[in-house]
């Protein structure tokens, strides 16, 4: 896939998340826990990148709940404001990525509605601008 436009709404970010009273000084502490995700790839690969071997724990629906039920000592969750993380009594670790809404296509659309995917792009760097131009006017 081609990444034409990041369209700059639907800003969040990926993030290790503990209990309060279970915080360590470094990551490398977290070493050889349960951590509870809906996304247990991006943890892995994380965790791989970090030299941190752990268990990963695929859950479903409220992630938060995971320390707070014994099923996991830490998340990775996916945030917008943290206020459900905070309503928890769980703090953020780490960052492991930020992500907003992207404006994507196929390789072979791309060449075969080259124009009609440029003018749209084109079209929406406009709209994008001229909201960026609103919001600073306010």
């Amino acid at each position: 896939m081609y990444e034409l436009l990041d369209l700059g709404f639907g800003k969040c970010r990926l993030m290790m998340a503990v209990p309060e009273a279970k915080k360590r000084p470094e990551l490398k502490d977290y070493a050889h826990l349960r951590v509870a995700t809906k996304y247990p790839r991006c943890a892995r690969e994380y965790f791989d990148k970090l030299g941190i071997q752990m268990e990963i724990v695929k859950l479903n629906g409220s992630i938060e709940l995971g320390p707070l039920i014994g099923l996991s000592e830490l998340i990775v969750d996916i945030v917008e404001t943290g206020t459900t993380i905070k309503e928890n009594k769980l703090i953020e670790v780490d960052s492991i990525f930020t992500s907003t809404a992207r404006l994507i296509a196929n390789p072979v659309s791309f060449k075969l509605k080259f124009e009609r995917l440029h003018k749209l792009v084109v079209d929406l760097r406009a709209v994008l601008a001229a909201e960026k131009g609103d919001k600073k006017a306010k």
